[in-house]
């Protein structure tokens, strides 16, 4: 028996609705409760806030449950997805981004940003671009009916490079050769957000099904977690805008100006993924992750990495924040683009 189809008919028909009551609602708690936003702020370990993790790792979860881990031998056939994930993640995107963000905030926003915060503009983009997704890509892949075994592997490889190629990257980029990084963040965001989910996925596939069998796991078990991934998803957003509801608030403009380069950033590099991965004829349940890996952002590393160097209320840091409140209605465009061009 297959699998039930990966969909989730009441909450995706509203999406876009749901996406913008929730930032509506987290601006709103933000700016008119902002004692409530800060206390939920400051629990934290690592840089990492806790009601976010738990709510990112609730968006995984249900994903992990559907991987077959035997299968995963069989990814080494089409290396491939592999090669177009590393290829775009650490070849092109992060200097397309420094060039955007270079053209952006040094040139045509002159008359609009001090020169002497430029670069701190520039390096909160360049920490965004550095770094690929590796929590909410399964939520997108999940989304666009990917490949969950594959994904997993494509997001493992890119969180192994990640461990040795972005300090050097963002230290070329910004011209910096004593960058700090918290290693302590980008360990315990891996652990987190993949290492934890994982094995609670697998540990409960392999008893479920042994005890159950797979057509029930199937039919009965997986179908309870449909709405998860989304109400978790719609919950993040909340946080995420309430935690910055009185910057937003206070700072419209400055917030679109710097919106722009990141959406067109993540327009372009899915494009190149999407069109470069059917010129390399990937099925499109590999081709459709590592486009959305390529566009979206680990915004969890980014955004301590621009507070722990700059400061909390630097531009790096609002840059990297503005990150995070763009990439999901951004991504939620190309799940739609995705699934409209199945092929």
């Amino acid at each position: 028996m297959n699998p039930p189809k990966k969909q989730i008919a009441f909450f995706e028909k509203y999406l876009s609705l749901w996406v913008a009551l929730c930032i509506a609602a987290g601006i709103g708690i933000g700016h008119f409760a902002p004692g409530f936003s800060e206390t939920l702020s400051r629990l934290e370990v690592a840089k990492i806030n806790l009601p976010v993790a738990v709510l990112i790792w609730l968006m995984i979860y249900p994903m992990m449950l559907q991987i077959d881990f035997s299968s995963i031998r069989n990814v080494g056939k089409n290396p491939r997805g592999l090669m177009l994930t590393v290829i775009v993640n650490w070849l092109i995107k992060p200097f397309t981004m420094a060039f955007f963000a270079w053209i952006f905030f040094s040139h045509l926003y002159k008359a609009y940003i001090s020169p002497d915060l430029v670069g701190e503009y520039i390096a909160g983009a360049i920490l965004l671009g550095a770094a690929p997704c590796t929590a909410m890509v399964f939520v997108w892949s999940y989304l666009t009916d990917g490949d969950a075994n594959y994904t997993l592997v494509q997001v493992s490889v890119n969180d192994l490079i990640l461990l040795f190629a972005f300090v050097p990257i963002v230290g070329l980029l910004l011209g910096i050769t004593d960058i700090q990084i918290p290693y302590d963040t980008l360990i315990a965001s891996v652990g987190l957000f993949v290492v934890v989910p994982l094995l609670a996925g697998f540990i409960t596939n392999r008893l479920l099904i042994k005890s159950k069998g797979k057509e029930w796991f199937n039919s009965r078990f997986l179908p309870r977690f449909k709405p998860v991934s989304i109400s978790a998803l719609l919950a993040t957003l909340v946080l995420l805008f309430a935690f910055q509801g009185e910057i937003i608030t206070s700072n419209p403009f400055i917030i679109l100006l710097v919106a722009i380069p990141l959406i067109l950033q993540t327009y372009i590099i899915f494009i190149i993924t999407w069109i470069s991965g059917k010129k390399l004829k990937l099925p499109h349940a590999i081709n459709s992750p590592a486009a959305m890996i390529g566009a979206s952002n680990f915004f969890e590393l980014a955004v301590a990495v621009a507070i722990a160097l700059f400061g909390l209320h630097s531009p790096a840091a609002l840059v990297t924040v503005v990150g995070v409140l763009v990439e999901v209605p951004v991504m939620l465009s190309l799940v739609a683009f995705a699934n409209r061009n199945k092929y």
